[in-house]
């Protein structure tokens, strides 16, 4: 069922609610959205037929949701929290990417997540090299250079998954809704800040980081740096390939992992 509801910015989002039980909210990294995105959607589907109340939605600037510009992280933060209170004050939530970045960053910004379930977070390297990234990117964006703004942002993932994004029809929907992509440089420079020690050490709620079976390296890093900085978080290779997992799997084990809680 497709429902709206409004942020306490003047958001509008947009999103699809299936079944009856704990909730359980997706997070799209840089890109996806639901038309875009049927993987997402057959697993939140898979998790309701599981037990859960899941949550799909378009992030702000992409698909059927909007505001105006610039669309800054703390918008989707304000975004998230919305979504959590619509279903019932408390939530997990499943990030993608950089998703998992600005629920990492909506968590320790005090919205009510109760579990986080991560799919490979990625790393850039140092935090003067992602904060000089991320500042580029948002310059370009500022100006209107969508194009530059989109290279510039997927520059430093490993050439043959950019080429083969290049190829795709994803690498257009990139440059049209390239003003979404704001938030995730902002997360990614947060995260990579300062040691994750510091950045997440406060965090209570159980953290699940998963890597596919066939990825890159950083996003391993990402994992285990993860489970050292939290003590209530835990790192599983998945079926998955590309930076994708795969549906019947990822909805079993977050249908699984939500209900422990």
């Amino acid at each position: 069922m497709e429902d709206t509801v409004t942020t306490n910015l003047g958001d509008t989002i947009s999103f699809d609610i299936e079944g009856s039980g704990p909730p359980l909210i997706f997070l799209a990294g840089a890109g996806p959205f639901r038309e875009i995105d049927p993987a997402t959607t057959q697993t939140a589907q898979r998790a309701a037929d599981f037990g859960l109340t899941t949550v799909v939605y378009d992030r702000i600037g992409r698909g059927k949701s909007f505001g105006s510009e610039p669309i800054t992280l703390d918008r989707e933060v304000a975004a998230l929290a919305r979504l959590v209170d619509f279903v019932g004050g408390t939530a997990a939530v499943c990030g993608h990417s950089s998703g998992s970045a600005i629920a990492l960053c909506a968590a320790v910004s005090g919205v009510a997540i109760n579990r986080l379930a991560l799919w490979e977070v990625p790393f850039f390297g140092t935090p003067e090299h992602t904060r000089r990234w991320a500042d580029d990117s948002i310059s370009m964006l500022e100006t209107g250079d969508n194009v530059h703004a989109v290279e510039l942002f997927t520059r430093d993932m490993p050439e043959d998954f950019r080429d083969g994004l290049r190829d795709s029809p994803i690498w257009e929907e990139l440059i049209t809704h390239a003003q979404s992509l704001r938030p995730d440089a902002e997360a990614l420079a947060w995260f990579d800040a300062e040691p994750l020690t510091q950045r997440l050490g406060d965090l209570t709620i159980p953290i699940h980081a998963m890597v596919g079976g066939s990825t890159f390296d950083e996003m391993h890093m990402a994992a285990d740096a993860i489970e050292i900085a939290v003590d209530s978080a835990t790192k599983e290779v998945m079926p998955g390939a590309d930076h994708n997992w795969e549906v019947e799997p990822m909805a079993r084990t977050l249908a699984r992992w939500v209900a422990n809680g």
